[in-house]
C-alpha cells in the first residue's frame, strides 16, 4: 500500500517501505500506536516534572539555574543521541523511545522552569502547555472530521515550509558561532512575533501530516515495533510545537 509522505523526516514513506512485516509477524495497528504515544508522553511528563521540581530547592534564581543546567544539557544531549539511535535502528524503538521520552522530559522541564523564573508571575509555562494540548486536539479534530484534507499540494507546501524553517535555524546557529545573531528570530519586535506565529502554525500543520501518515501506515503491514517509532515521530512534532509556543509567549511577555 502506498504511504503518503510526512514533512516529519522521521515519518517518511521510505522508512515504512523498508520495514514491511513478513507473513505471520505481528503488524502495526492504529490503536496500539495511540497507546504507545500516550505512554511516551506520560514518560516525558514524568521527566519534565522531575527537572521542574529542582528549582524549588534553590535559595535564589542563580542557584536555580545552576541546578537546572545539568538536566537541560543532559536531557538535550542524551535525547539527541537516543533520537539518532532510534532513527538508524528502528527495531530498537521499543527500548530507545521510552528512554528518549524521559530525557526530553528532563530537557523540557528544565527549559520550562527557567522560563517560568525569568517571567515570574505571568504563567507562561501553563499557557504554553494549554495552547500546545489545545492545538493538538484541534488539529486532530480537523483531521478526523475531514475539515483539513491532506492533499498532495497541502503536503508539499508544509514540507517546503518546514524545510525552510530548518534551514533558517541552521544558518542562525552557524552565525551565532561567529558572534552574529538574527534578531528577527530571537527579538521581541512585531516582525519577530509574526515569524514565531508563522512557525507555530507550520508546526501545528505538521501534526495533521503526522496523523495522516500514522493512520495510513497502520494499514501498510508494518511490523509492530513501528508503533513505537510512529509515537516517536509524533512526539518530535509536539515537542517542537511546545517549544515554539513557549518562545512566542516569551517574546510577548518581554514586551510588557
Amino acid at each position: 500500500m502506498f504511504i503518503q509522505k510526512s514533512s516529519n523526516p522521521v515519518l517518511s514513506q521510505g522508512i515504512f517501505n523498508k520495514t514491511i512485516s513478513v507473513s505471520g509477524e505481528k503488524s502495526m495497528t492504529l490503536s496500539a500506536t495511540i497507546n504507545k504515544s500516550i505512554l511516551s508522553f506520560l514518560l516525558l511528563l514524568a521527566g519534565a516534572v522531575y527537572s521542574w521540581s529542582k528549582m524549588f530547592g534553590a535559595a535564589d534564581t542563580s542557584e536555580a539555574f545552576s541546578l537546572l543546567m545539568p538536566y537541560i544539557a543532559g536531557g538535550a544531549i542524551g535525547g539527541l543521541i537516543l533520537a539518532l539511535l532510534t532513527i538508524f535502528k528502528k527495531s530498537w524503538s521499543p527500548y530507545t523511545v521510552p528512554v528518549y521520552a524521559v530525557l526530553e522530559g528532563l530537557f523540557i522541564g528544565g527549559i520550562s522552569a527557567a522560563m517560568e523564573m525569568q517571567f515570574s508571575g505571568q504563567g507562561i509555562v501553563f499557557r504554553a502547555v494549554s495552547l500546545t494540548f489545545g492545538t493538538f486536539f484541534a488539529m486532530l479534530f480537523l483531521y478526523r472530521s475531514g475539515i483539513i484534507k491532506v492533499t498532495n499540494k497541502f503536503r508539499l507546501g508544509i514540507v517546503a515550509a518546514t524545510g525552510g524553517i530548518a534551514l533558517v535555524y541552521l544558518i542562525s546557529w552557524i552565525m551565532s558561532m561567529f558572534g552574529m545573531g538574527m534578531g528577527l528570530l530571537y527579538g521581541n519586535s512585531l516582525m519577530s512575533i509574526a515569524i514565531s506565529l508563522f512557525v507555530v502554525g507550520i508546526a501545528a500543520l505538521n501534526l495533521v501530516l503526522d496523523f495522516d501518515f500514522i493512520d495510513k501506515a497502520s494499514r501498510a503491514n508494518a511490523p509492530a515495533y513501528m508503533e513505537w517509532y510512529g509515537a516517536f515521530g509524533l512526539m518530535l512534532t509536539l515537542i517542537w510545537l511546545y517549544l515554539e509556543i513557549l518562545r512566542l509567549l516569551a517574546k510577548l511577555a518581554s514586551r510588557n
